[in-house]
């Protein structure tokens, strides 16, 4: 599914939905939306990754996306994941550091802290809010690259897996192109593993939408979670 198949007042919603995350936060900041949003704080010893005996460890680095912002934790799409996971008797912990208006300069300023325990599968969903506020592409493809090289440097054999994103046209057709290209770069200069669009099936759907007409719903985080496990699950 791209933007232009979908009908013009979708795009329309998903587009006003979209500018909605401008609002979730400047660069680096560890907030939500507002007091009532529930959303992970990596700052606390909660969200630090620990390492389960005999068991590997799955890190989610993102942004309102990964952390679920509208929901209780355990209906995020990390959350699901990891009810595959267990549903398989799979020995993997699932850690969700996903902070609502993370944008990449963000996720590269707290990366390193993250490496204070061990991953083995690194799940990297940052710069759909970089790509709304309209920061040059060149940043934003730096920034995740330095991120991709900070978890490198610290677990040489870590599997990375790119979430893809895609943003309206109102930066212009240039940039909304160059911007979707960023991701499959990306995982094809890092030998990494690629989910092509993380929200595929779920933008622009009302229904598996929350009102703010881009954060999934309960059931838009369950198509999510599908979509990621389509990619992890070979790689378990």
């Amino acid at each position: 599914m791209t933007f232009r198949y979908l009908p013009s007042v979708l795009k329309f919603c998903y587009l006003m939905g979209l500018c909605l995350l401008i609002s979730c936060g400047e660069s680096g900041k560890r907030t939500s939306v507002d007091p009532g949003t529930d959303t992970q704080d990596i700052s606390s010893e909660e969200s630090k990754p620990v390492n389960t005996p005999g068991k590997k460890t799955i890190v989610f680095f993102g942004n309102s996306l990964t952390a679920g912002m509208g929901l209780e934790p355990e209906e995020s799409f990390p959350a699901r994941v990891q009810e595959k996971i267990d549903s398989l008797d799979m020995d993997y912990k699932v850690v969700n550091a996903g902070i609502s208006g993370e944008t990449t300069a963000g996720g590269e300023s707290r990366i390193s802290w993250l490496m204070r325990d061990r991953v083995d599968i690194f799940v990297l969903e940052l710069g759909a809010n970089d790509g709304l506020r309209g920061i040059p592409l060149s940043e934003t493809r730096e920034n995740l690259q330095a991120i991709i090289d900070t978890v490198k440097n610290h677990y040489p054999d870590v599997k990375i897996v790119l979430a893809g994103m895609q943003i309206p046209p109102n930066m212009g057709p240039e940039y909304t192109a160059e911007f979707r290209e960023i991701f499959p770069d990306l995982a094809r200069a890092n030998q990494a593993y690629l989910i092509p669009f993380l929200l595929e099936d779920v933008a622009g759907i009302p229904e598996l939408n929350q009102a703010d007409g881009i954060h999934p719903t309960v059931e838009g985080q369950r198509k999510v979670a599908q979509n990621v496990w389509e990619i992890l699950k070979p790689i378990l």
